[in-house]
């Protein structure tokens, strides 16, 4: 039988020339109409499976094209999946497209789909990055996963740790109540102050941005401050001594102050009557004060005395006749 196959396909190649390629050729009964103004799109997928061409292509779940050609990209690690699709389907440039599978054990189908923020228009030729592709999880990972699951011990460390939390728990019903009416109420604690958080993380935030602008001067200061620790480091024994003779300082006027507190209060209880005096005379004090510096004149004389002489300002008035004698009147 297989023979005869054989024969028939080698038949119809030759009497259909050299573009026959094989039954990938051929259409599948069912596909999609690609109607008189197809165009081209290349995805790249990083892993097709066993996606082959003549596989579907749908938009929405509604039939749109065919897969047209699989080949090897230029960087020979991923491969570039032709489709062909009809005219009248619109999709927008930044379209994504995806690997499904029809059923269980159905074949693979290409899924295209418009993003949440389209743009633009898909047109002939255009290429989907592989960014944008994606593929669904075969029936062979998801048993060979969950094989491993239950064969490599997940299940069995599941119930190890369910009996070790009910062993945990037997008996504390109350405290872990308790301990989770406190969570709640630090929870919510911590939820009303989300604001007050956000800003603090904000400023620690700014200081860090300004630490690290300031990199070079932080790393100077610690550099600096290594040598002035090795001082401090030798000089322990005269900074303890030091610190000693202040402790014995501080004891001695202590006891100094407590034995002359009684003096010290009877001076300044003495001292309370002359107080009382001057600011009684606080009134007549600068003005006193006033004539002691220019002792024994006044302020009023000052503006007669040049220098270390006193003016002397005389009127004198001349009259006719006979001179006065001497002595006379």
């Amino acid at each position: 039988m297989k023979r005869f196959l054989l024969l028939v396909l080698v038949l119809l190649g030759t009497a259909t020339g050299c573009s026959f390629g094989g039954l990938y050729d051929t259409p599948l009964p069912g596909g999609a109409a690609l109607g008189d103004r197809p165009y081209r799109v290349t995805a790249e997928f990083r892993d097709v499976l066993d996606l082959v061409p003549q596989s579907a292509v749908e938009v929405g779940d509604v039939p749109a094209g065919r897969v047209e050609k699989i080949a090897l990209a230029a960087d020979g690690r991923t491969a570039d999946v032709t489709v062909v699709l009809n005219g009248d389907v619109r999709l927008p440039a930044n379209a994504t497209a995806s690997l499904r599978q029809s059923s269980l054990l159905g074949e693979k189908f290409v899924e295209l789909a418009a993003p949440d923020d389209p743009q633009g228009t898909l047109t002939d030729g255009a290429k989907i990055p592989l960014a944008a592709t994606n593929r669904n999880p075969q029936v062979e990972e998801v048993l060979g996963a969950l094989s491993m699951l239950l064969n490599g011990g997940g299940v069995g460390q599941l119930q190890e740790i369910t009996r070790e939390v009910n062993t945990a728990l037997d008996g504390r019903e109350p405290e872990v109540r308790a301990l989770l009416s406190d969570l709640d109420t630090f929870v919510t604690g911590l939820d009303s102050r989300r604001d007050d958080i956000t800003r603090a993380l904000d400023n620690v935030d700014q200081l860090a941005g300004s630490l690290a602008g300031r990199g070079e001067e932080i790393s100077g200061v610690l550099r600096d401050l290594g040598p002035g620790i090795d001082v401090l480091a030798r000089q322990r024994d005269q900074l303890m001594s030091m610190v000693d003779s202040l402790n014995g300082l501080s004891g001695v006027a202590t006891d100094t102050i407590t034995r002359s507190k009684d003096d010290l209060l009877a001076d300044l209880r003495s001292l309370e009557p002359t107080l009382r005096q001057l600011t009684a005379a606080a009134q007549q004090l600068p003005r006193a004060m006033e004539l002691l510096l220019t002792f024994p004149f006044p302020d009023s004389v000052l503006p007669a005395i040049k220098g270390d002489y006193l003016n002397l300002f005389l009127d004198y008035h001349a009259q006719t006749g006979p001179p006065l004698p001497l002595g006379g009147s």
